[in-house]
């Protein structure tokens, strides 16, 4: 399994995390991983760690998301879907120090494929304000 097959994964895990808002995140890793038949421990692996990286740093990501936003903008606003693909990018890009030319381009193809007709161009503009900060 690949990088982008695992960035796929781990960002239908942190969307299915932004609709339930589940406490126990370990469980629901150990859920999606069996219910998903991964049994490959380096993207079992990579999962938990963008999972779990994600909920321990949220107040940061979200403090990035929201300093990004254009000025009659609100977080509460963005789509989860794009919220869950901003949140595993950022996390990539800040905690993990990933390339970010990598990682946006995979945020905009996750985008793209998931999201609205104008997800990759906003991602893709959040994203580019984050790395010149």
């Amino acid at each position: 399994m690949n990088r982008t097959a695992m960035r796929e994964l781990a960002f239908k895990l942190q969307y299915s995390l932004e609709i339930q808002k589940v406490e126990n995140k370990e469980e629901q890793i150990e859920t999606f991983t069996e219910n998903n038949e991964i049994n490959n421990n380096i993207a079992i692996d990579y999962i938990k760690d963008a999972i779990l990286g994600i909920d321990k740093n949220e107040k940061a990501i979200d403090e990035l998301i929201k300093s990004n936003l254009k000025s009659d903008w609100k977080i509460e606003r963005i789509s989860k879907i794009d919220l869950s693909i901003l949140k595993l990018a950022i996390y990539e890009i800040k905690y993990k120090e990933l390339p970010y030319k990598v990682v946006i381009n995979e945020a905009v193809e996750l985008a793209k494929k998931y999201g609205e007709e104008t997800s990759p161009k906003f991602i893709n503009g959040i994203l580019a304000s984050i790395i010149k900060e």
